[in-house]
């Protein structure tokens, strides 16, 4: 509740941000600051020399590891200090370095440092493959536990349990040792009655699953809740959400997320399968001083691990390194994207030992193709990139709408009998279609997957009944029979009541990815596409387009491929990915030759798109949410100046300083206890308002702190000064506190005339949390990120009260 009072104020102040510039680079022995200030006398060494505290001091405390944890925590929802945080670690590098010539212990010290990165990303790779195996296998099982059960080992799902049946053939629909459950009770006649049996069977475990995973979420990880990708985005970009990666989260987000999926909901694992590694992440950096210290070193490892998350999800460890860099990291370093390809490939690599899918592969809709496309399908690739621009749009706009109108009704306060509702009425629409009733990924593995000699589905049901070519055995390639006629009726059913309900699902308190379902509207809508260009090749094979390629009635049409090529373009349209998605779906293939109709799809899908709003889903809900997140992708096209955006605007309270050699301890002590401001700038005087650096809250109260207890003369009356000398003779009155080492003599600044487009620049590039506004070396005020996001929303015409962490 503090935490949300604290959010509900006016966080355009310097209030809400946690203000520091960063700590000057003269300072030798960071961690010991705090103990140099309060055991610095007034006639010690100047606070500008670079000699070594250990030299000028002999009352140091042990306790450097704590003093680094003061330095380096940050208040819940809050922006870390990524100048500072990575001055820090190029200090304790220089110590490091310079400790191990010392001696053969402290050289392996500094060798297991250098190496610690790598070590880290191993352990997060290996748990990330094992949680995404365990997570695959479960939700198979308890997906094919809504429709039966295997009597002879119930611990298999449908696939697994057929695979020791003696049938001679297996549609993927039946076999002799999965029973139904109105089977398992005796009834083994198929009728209206065991068809009501089934249903209502299959609506109760839906409604059981879904009740068990939102009454988790709720009580026990709230932040388990959607997909987590617009979360880790904003943390990547240097945010503090306690909790959002802790241990609860990750073992409720990885059991309910199977939970979810089970209940037939239109949503996916592999968005929460980012979230999920990013969590092993956080516990593993913790494992390691270097970056469980270190928010912004930290961030390295979260990234890598985002990159595993999707390596894991899509089986695809190059396309989840180009994910991370392309959509969530914020900063990311060269030895960043190196680590994270060995995190991803880690993380695949266990996953394949695994082999949760039975099929060798890291993905259950994996494909390959034997029939090369022809130049005349780019035609119907583009359109089905035009229709996933056009979704995506469509998706986005309603999608937000439900969620900003579920935030401003009480329907927000009920979340538990939401997700019920919804489940419901997915359970109840989705049991009499066979392609719905399914779990998704097996439905795009079936609308992915080419029509075989063997295949008995309706999606391959032909009219044609010979091939001397198959020794006799069924063309899978001919004149559409009932079987496809009536697939695709129920295919186009599939396409409105899976793009209808994702609406709604996405956003729920449960854990909801949106890929899957977003890839299996673009496979049905493919699919069909593919069918029909199919059908007219077949009957007009004389057509100019179709002349070359299908002479002689050969199949020259694959429309598994349309359904890939348009389960890329609906997600493209949704996110709006580009190069990432691309190289994802290509691994999923294993082709190079499908690349280029891939990448005309989703580019002439982000296109569309675009024409109707340039943000993708997860940027809306970033936005809709309110966190402090500047995208590097948004152009700012206005002609306003720092002036517009700096606290105090005319009319406000002044804005609040400490005076450089005019302020004792007691008045410090004081202005700590009635402000509650993160920071504070040095100024010469209040009248002159000459900008002297900035001090933080918190160094600030360490130091006093430590000047109480560890400095013999230092009172209430002490006089602190900021100053390298200080005035007068030393002997009259209390002896002075000296503070200078405290100081930020170069914190960021601009001038009130800056043009916003530079501040921004500045904001994105240098990861900043604020700077201070001058005019002629004048300290006029502080513009922080929120007041940059807040700006950034007036101008866009939308309400900067939203801007804020909701």
């Amino acid at each position: 509740m503090e935490s949300k009072k604290l959010l509900e104020a006016d966080m355009s102040t310097p209030k809400y941000e946690s203000m520091n510039g960063g700590l000057p680079d003269d300072d030798d022995e960071l961690l010991d600051i705090a103990t140099e200030i309060a055991t610095e006398t007034a006639s010690t060494t100047s606070a500008g020399s670079n000699q070594p505290f250990l030299e000028s001091s002999t009352n140091i405390l042990d306790s450097s590891e704590e003093t680094m944890l003061e330095f380096g925590q940050y208040d819940d929802f809050h922006t870390i200090d990524w100048v500072r945080d990575i001055s820090r670690d190029r200090l304790r590098h220089k110590q490091i370095s310079r400790k191990s010539k010392e001696s053969c212990w402290d050289l392996i010290k500094g060798t297991h440092d250098a190496w610690s990165g790598w070590l880290c990303v191993l352990f997060v790779g290996m748990a990330a493959g094992l949680f995404a195996g365990i997570v695959d296998i479960g939700a198979s099982w308890m997906s094919d536990l809504k429709e039966g059960i295997c009597p002879e080992a119930f611990w298999l799902n449908k696939e697994q349990c057929c695979w020791g049946s003696n049938d001679t053939t297996f549609d993927d629909r039946s076999c002799s040792q999965w029973l139904t459950w109105s089977q398992l009770f005796g009834i083994h006649t198929e009728n209206a009655g065991t068809y009501i049996l089934d249903y209502i069977i299959y609506v109760l475990w839906a409604l059981s699953f879904s009740m068990i995973a939102v009454f988790l979420v709720r009580t026990l990880a709230p932040y388990a809740c959607g997909s987590g990708i617009p979360e880790i985005k904003t943390i990547l970009s240097g945010f503090i959400i306690r909790g959002y990666l802790g241990k609860w989260t990750l073992i409720i987000k990885s059991v309910c997320m199977m939970l979810a999926v089970s209940a037939g909901l239109s949503l996916g694992k592999e968005g929460p399968l980012v979230h999920v590694a990013c969590c092993i992440g956080n516990f593993f950096s913790y494992l390691f001083p270097k970056y469980g210290r270190n928010e912004a070193k930290k961030r390295e490892i979260l990234s890598a691990a985002s990159a595993a998350g999707v390596s894991v999800a899509f089986g695809a460890p190059i396309g989840g390194v180009l994910f991370s860099l392309e959509e969530v990291s914020y900063y990311f370093p060269l030895k960043t994207m190196w680590r994270s390809f060995f995190c991803a490939l880690v993380a695949a690599f266990i996953l394949r030992s695994i082999n949760p899918f039975g099929n060798s592969h890291l993905v259950k809709f994996y494909v390959e193709y034997n029939t090369p496309w022809f130049f005349f399908e780019l035609l119907p690739f583009i359109l089905l990139g035009v229709f996933g621009g056009l979704y995506g749009a469509f998706f986005n706009k309603f999608n937000l709408k439900w969620c900003r109108f579920r935030k401003k009704t009480r329907m927000g306060l009920f979340p538990i009998a939401e997700v019920m509702i919804v489940t419901f009425i997915t359970a109840l629409l989705a049991f009499p279609n066979p392609y719905t009733r399914e779990n998704t990924s097996v439905l795009i593995q079936r609308l992915f997957k080419d029509c075989g000699p063997v295949d008995d589905s309706d999606l391959c049901d032909y009219n044609a009944t010979y091939a001397p070519n198959l020794n006799n055995r069924r063309n899978p390639y001919g004149e559409a029979g009932t079987g496809v006629q009536n697939a695709m009726w129920q295919l186009f059913l599939a396409l409105i009541l899976k793009g209808i309900l994702t609406i709604f699902t996405f956003g729920m308190k449960v854990p909801a990815g949106l890929f899957i379902p977003s890839m299996a509207v673009g496979a049905i809508a493919g699919r069909l596409i593919g069918t029909g260009v199919e059908q007219l090749a077949f009957n007009f094979p004389d057509w100019i387009l179709f002349d070359e390629a299908c002479a002689g009635g050969q199949r020259c049409v694959t429309p598994g491929l349309y359904a890939m090529v348009g389960a890329a373009a609906a997600l493209g349209g949704v996110t709006r990915m580009t190069v990432s998605l691309v190289v994802i779906m290509f691994e999923l293939t294993g082709g190079l030759q499908y690349i280029i109709p891939i990448m005309a799809a989703v580019m002439t899908s982000k296109w569309v798109g675009d024409a109707f709003g340039k943000e993708g889903i997860y940027d809306a809900h970033i936005h809709l949410n309110g966190y402090p997140f500047l995208d590097a992708k948004e152009e700012f096209k206005h002609t306003t100046i720092a002036a517009d955006i700096m606290r105090p605007r005319r009319g406000d309270p002044p804005l609040v300083v400490i005076e450089q050699d005019n302020m004792t301890v007691e008045e410090l002590e004081t202005l700590l206890q009635e402000e509650d401001y993160n920071g504070f700038p040095v100024v010469v005087s209040k009248e002159t308002q000459l900008l002297v650096g900035f001090v933080l809250r918190r160094d600030l109260s360490l130091a006093l702190d430590e000047a109480r207890k560890a400095q013999d003369g230092v009172v209430s009356n002490s006089r602190v000064y900021f100053t390298t000398h200080v005035p007068g003779p030393l002997d009259v009155g209390p002896k002075p506190l000296k503070l200078k080492k405290m100081l930020d003599q170069s914190p960021f600044t601009i001038t009130d005339q800056t043009p916003m487009e530079v501040v921004i620049d500045m904001f994105r590039k240098l990861g900043l949390r604020q700077c201070l506004v001058t005019h002629k070396g004048r300290l006029l005020g502080i513009a922080t990120r929120k007041d940059v996001r807040k700006h950034i929303a007036t101008l866009a015409n939308q309400d900067p009260v939203s801007v804020q962490f909701h």
